[in-house]
């Protein structure tokens, strides 16, 4: 699938609803459930890889698992990316393409010390990321204003909407404010900012219709689901090694 599928699934008010998966086969069960694309969680991914978040794995695990989530789906696959893996632009691009994926999200702080990168800066490094990779990837800028706490609610709102700009002028498709509940601050942000906004689902504190209502392009689940999957897996090892029974037949 090209990115081109993918970028027009980005629709203010319809947006696209990504249940975010973490290997090839719960890829494949997103896809089978209906969903027009697939797209990863950096922290479920790291996750199944034996590492923590915030670019502790490999980049060549990381692409060789986004390899395998390619394979194994007929639907555009966008990545969780985190701001890169310390890799220059052109070779990223050119590494990241080599998988398959037709997106990618590119986070605004840095993940080893979640200090907030200058936003010329973060906007020259997207500008190189489009300029080498053309039009064949969907960048979905991340914006970590609100779940970094950068100053003020006011301030934090502000800033969001900077980055938003120059991040849309670079050359992203959309862009991410990670971290946003509030429907009303949802819906400023959606007024304000001139391209598809990317908003998290969270805990379920709101729907899929109240964040369609104000008029997101796009709904990601992040780790969530993994992290209820595993939860229940926890809770069936536990009798299962602690009576003489079998949970998994319940």
């Amino acid at each position: 699938m090209s990115a081109s599928t993918l970028r027009a699934l980005h629709v203010p008010g319809t947006p696209l609803v990504l249940p975010n998966a973490w290997d090839a086969a719960s890829a494949r069960m997103v896809e089978q459930a209906g969903f027009p694309a697939v797209a990863t969680s950096s922290f479920a991914t790291s996750t199944i890889l034996g590492y923590g978040d915030g670019e502790e794995a490999p980049v060549d695990d990381v692409l060789a698992a986004t390899a395998q989530i390619v394979r194994a789906v007929s639907v555009p696959v966008t990545i969780d990316f985190e701001r890169g893996y310390r890799l220059a632009p052109a070779e990223l691009v050119e590494r990241f393409l080599a998988t398959g994926a037709v997106g990618l999200n590119l986070e605004d702080s840095d993940p080893a010390t979640a200090t907030m990168i200058d936003p010329a800066e973060q906007a020259d490094f997207l500008a190189a990321i489009r300029a080498a990779a053309g039009t064949e990837l969907v960048i979905n800028a991340r914006i970590d204003a609100f779940v970094r706490k950068a100053g003020t609610p006011e301030e934090q709102l502000q800033t969001a909407l900077d980055r938003a700009a120059r991040y849309l002028a670079a050359g992203a498709d959309c862009v991410y404010p990670i971290g946003v509940g509030d429907l009303d601050l949802i819906g400023t942000l959606v007024k304000e900012i001139s391209g598809p906004v990317n908003v998290g689902y969270g805990q379920g504190a709101n729907s899929l219709a109240d964040y369609t209502a104000q008029g997101v392009a796009r709904i990601s689940f992040g780790p969530m689901i993994q992290r209820h999957l595993y939860s229940k897996l926890a809770e069936s090892l536990l009798p299962a090694i602690s009576a003489d029974r079998n949970p998994f037949a319940e």
